[in-house]
């Protein structure tokens, strides 16, 4: 081993709420150091999006602010006084990198836009998440997950045929949104090794949905056809989708022709392999409708356990459809320790796995404030009285 990846690296997270936050925590996954500036007196907005809720009176924290969080130190500072913009513009001067989701411009106003912190440390990786970016007709507009995941069209391919749209089942615009500027961010740190200079970073929500359209882009791209929604089933690839068994519900995803014809065969339909209708997966695309109906009615037949044997068998990939109670208790989930506790705290665990790089200890979700003192007398040189000065002022 040799020591966590990013160890070394400070980040001032100046961001609330969820696509910000998960990048800085995939950050402090990684050994990064992680200030979050927070509100006095209120903090994150997602504080208070509960319930259900961890903890009592100080301690209280909602779910969803827990699940963004872990690995930070929390630090109360006034932005909206002058004193409280000179105390974050100092924290800038020794950061590598800043983290914030205001709207475009939102922060020159205090002298914390980039060009106001770059003048005092040009190494600076500054990236700012908005919901359009930095330029274009809706720059100054607000983004929010919802309203990005149904102007992007996701909405509009999600859900069953006959059915509305429907928005996905957690904010993953946010989340994915929050991945794309931490990659974005690792690279200007490779960049700066070879150049010594930091640099703005734009990531808008809008443009990681559209980029995150994936294969439903292109479909559109080289048909000119807007795809529509196919429930559960799969636009590009068949059989491919949920099937019911004698007593539940499984998954079934055959990726190639040589796989469905194994299935095909402990279906009870092999000539199903054989017949140029459903023989490729181009043409069972073309076929669903006559292919699906007696797949449907051989996977009645049998129990779930007794088609995870026969799958298992044939290595066709498959899987139950689980609860998130029934997903933590997986087997492989209990191996891979993808869940656990700090200090009482629940906490899911980072996917990162750098096979010469430490893991950091996780450090739970800070209370609000938590570590102000400390990052203040540490980093600045604040004395206990300048401290207390500061914080009878409101400005901590």
């Amino acid at each position: 081993m040799t020591g966590q990846a990013l160890s070394g690296v400070r980040v001032l997270d100046l961001s609330r709420v969820l696509a910000g936050p998960w990048a800085t925590q995939m950050l402090g996954d990684l050994g990064a150091e992680i200030v979050k500036i927070e509100r006095p007196g209120a903090g994150d907005d997602t504080r208070g999006w509960g319930p259900p809720w961890h903890g009592e009176g100080e301690d209280c924290r909602a779910g969803y602010y827990l699940a963004a969080n872990r690995n930070k130190k929390s630090v109360t500072i006034d932005m909206a006084r002058p004193e409280g913009q000179a105390l974050i513009r100092r924290l800038a001067e020794d950061s590598d990198i800043v983290v914030e989701n205001f709207k475009r411009g939102g922060l020159k106003k205090y002298g914390l836009d980039y060009e106001s912190l770059n003048a005092v440390n040009p190494r600076l990786i500054y990236c700012s998440i908005t919901g359009f970016g930095q330029d274009g007709p809706d720059a100054d507009k607000p983004g929010y997950d919802l309203m990005i995941q149904a102007m992007s069209g996701f909405m509009s391919i999600t859900g069953d045929a006959e059915g509305p749209p429907r928005r996905m089942g957690v904010a993953m615009v946010d989340m994915t949104t929050g991945m794309n500027a931490a990659a974005a961010i690792l690279a200007a740190l490779y960049q700066r090794e070879k150049t010594g200079e930091g640099q703005p970073i734009d990531i808008a929500l809008f443009d990681v949905a559209l980029s995150g359209l994936g294969n439903q882009a292109l479909n559109y791209l080289v048909s000119g056809e807007a795809p529509e929604r196919t429930g559960n089933a799969h636009p590009n690839v068949v059989p491919y989708q949920p099937f019911e068994t004698a007593d539940g519900w499984i998954i079934v995803a055959v990726g190639n022709d040589t796989q469905f014809a194994r299935f095909a065969k402990i279906a009870g339909h092999p000539a199903m392999a054989e017949d140029e209708r459903y023989a490729t997966n181009a043409a069972r695309v073309e076929n669903r409708d006559t292919l699906i109906p007696p797949l449907e009615e051989a996977m009645k037949t049998k129990s779930a356990d007794e088609w995870t044997a026969l799958l298992t068998e044939a290595s066709i990939p498959y899987g139950p459809i689980n609860t998130i109670e029934q997903a933590f208790a997986e087997p492989q989930a209990l191996h891979r320790g993808l869940s656990g506790s700090i200090e009482g705290v629940p906490y899911v665990a980072s996917p990162l796995r750098l096979a010469a790089s430490e893991r950091p200890e996780p450090s739970p979700p800070p209370l609000l404030g938590e570590h102000t003192d400390a990052v203040l007398s540490g980093r600045l040189g604040l004395s206990a009285d300048e401290i207390a000065a500061f914080r009878a002022q409101g400005i901590l």
